[in-house]
């Protein structure tokens, strides 16, 4: 061995990487995917055909000093990029602004029609979950079972959540007069539309989870849990269904980003109050305030749920604690 190998100091191995490192990381690339968001929404409602002034003018007489004034009201004399920091520096605030066509708060209106929105979203959700979890649980390794279940989960992901209400409608409160046709008056106002928004969301999710289970279903340790005495059904439940959650809570974030997007048109379908209506009725009379304040509270929800859902996979899976972060090498 040479002088100068013998000094030659081991490699080191590279510490493993912070639970708080990766949450951190996570963090930041979803404020950086919120930022895209804001500045496309921007661009994207500016660069639309269409004249501002000529829609906040309405039916008065047009002249230079009018739209001047105009202009210098809404700040729209200024260029471009400082239009973007201002409103950019508004939005970091909490000020959306003012609406073109009710010339109210953008924060107060979309604030006052987000309940309905989220309750609706949020039992559509829990459709979509049970929905999936008991399609895959009890149909996974079951061949005709598969087979009826594979039946309806492409009727249903094939069948648009607006054309799914009519039917439910027409049924249900037409015909049985189960169900309310309208409003937001009570609970059962309710249970058509989060049916009619959640069935088609959770066919896709139970057709990955019931993947997801079949391959956990075929692993060693379900062969010593059948050796201990434990049931088929406590099997798939407490066992098996939690190593195939993770491909499942993948679409979580896209799950809720499709409820919330289909909300708009089944809120219209049922006539119920929300984010739905006014989005509409914005994006019809061009009011864009209002539309960059939905664009931009939807970009927000779905980021927030793909973070957590992130970091919710630390938890699921031990094994994703240990492993190197993207864009880090194995020491």
């Amino acid at each position: 061995m040479s002088a100068e190998t013998a000094f030659i100091s081991p490699r080191r191995p590279k510490a493993k990487p912070s639970w708080g490192g990766r949450i951190t990381r996570r963090i930041l690339t979803g404020v950086l995917v919120l930022w895209a968001a804001v500045t496309l929404s921007f661009i994207s409602v500016y660069l639309a055909p269409g004249d501002i002034v000529s829609l906040l003018m309405g039916e008065q007489v047009h002249t230079p000093a009018i739209e001047a004034a105009i202009r210098a009201e809404w700040g729209l004399d200024q260029p471009l990029y400082l239009q973007y920091l201002h409103y950019l520096w508004r939005v970091l605030h909490g000020d959306f602004g003012r609406s073109y066509l009710l010339n109210t708060d953008v924060s107060s209106l979309v604030l006052s029609q987000l309940w309905p929105t989220l309750k609706l979203t949020a039992l559509a959700l829990v459709v979509s979950l049970v929905f999936a979890v008991l399609m895959a649980v009890t149909t996974a390794h079951r061949r005709w079972g598969q087979r009826i279940a594979g039946c309806v989960e492409l009727i249903l992901a094939s069948t648009p959540s607006f054309w799914l209400g009519i039917v439910l409608l027409f049924i249900f409160s037409f015909t049985l007069r189960w169900f309310p046709v309208a409003g937001d008056r009570s609970f059962s106002s309710l249970v058509l539309p989060a049916l009619s928004l959640g069935l088609a969301q959770g066919a896709v999710v139970s057709q990955v989870l019931r993947r997801g289970l079949e391959d956990a279903l075929n692993e060693p340790f379900v062969l010593t849990l059948r050796a201990w005495g434990l049931g088929n059904t406590v099997i798939r439940l407490r066992h098996a269904l939690r190593h195939a959650a993770l491909p499942a809570v993948t679409l979580t974030g896209w799950l809720i980003g499709g409820l919330l997007s289909g909300a708009v048109i089944t809120e219209q379908v049922f006539g119920r109050p929300g984010l739905g209506k006014i989005t509409v009725d914005a994006v019809l009379g061009k009011d864009l305030p209002v539309v960059l304040a939905v664009a931009i509270f939807s970009a927000l929800v779905y980021v927030v749920l793909s973070t957590l859902v992130d970091i919710l996979y630390l938890f699921i899976d031990p094994r994703l604690r240990d492993a190197p972060a993207a864009g880090e090498e194995n020491p």
